[in-house]
């Protein structure tokens, strides 16, 4: 049996938001996403619904070749889990994308993380939360702290992700455009660009 992993993908798409939200953080990487596929072709997140509009958002399945990601820098960590873990992972996942005209963008969330308040709202995610959250649907970690509170610098160092990559996005897509395995080549495990 395949082994299967969990993908963290972080990455700074260098836009003026991004670069707004770094002025406060003062950390490289600002957006999460979820991939559950090695070849990366299905990526999920919280973020803009339309590339030219910050202000419209909710959840998308991000193309990593194309728009805001296609030249952005990022780190990729990666988790061996349970085919039960992957399964609900996947459900869960399916289940908010059946559903996304439901569920928004929680902006307001972003700015409670800036004050460490826990920002409940219904059906509204940002990024990290949203990571976070199917992580702990899934069953593959338990955060300590409330999910409305996890940002992306906490995904960078949840223990049991390993990291496989830094660079340019689009170098490592090449990489994995290269191989027709079902899982990362061993090359490219470790590689910083």
């Amino acid at each position: 049996m395949k082994e299967k992993k969990v993908y963290i993908l972080l990455t700074d798409t260098g836009t003026l938001f991004t670069k707004m939200i770094k002025l406060y953080t003062r950390k490289p990487y600002n957006h999460a996403s979820i991939a559950i596929d090695p070849n990366f072709s299905e990526v999920y997140s919280f973020g803009r619904k339309n590339p030219k509009n910050p202000f419209i958002g909710g959840f998308v399945k991000e193309d990593t070749q194309a728009g805001l990601l296609e030249q952005a820098r990022c780190v990729i960590y990666g988790c061996t889990v349970s085919e039960t873990q992957i399964q609900k992972a996947n459900d869960y996942l399916q289940k908010i994308e059946k559903q996304k005209h439901n569920y928004r963008y929680n902006l307001l969330g972003l700015f409670a993380i800036a004050f460490k308040k826990q920002s409940k709202r219904e059906n509204a995610f940002f990024c990290s939360q949203f990571v976070a959250t199917v992580l702990k649907e899934s069953g593959i970690i338990d955060f300590e702290k409330d999910l409305s509170l996890v940002t992306p610098q906490d995904l960078e160092n949840i223990a049991g992700f390993e990291f496989v990559y830094q660079g340019e996005l689009c170098n490592f897509k090449a990489e994995i455009n290269m191989t027709s395995d079902d899982t990362l080549p061993v090359d490219i495990e470790t590689m910083t660009i």
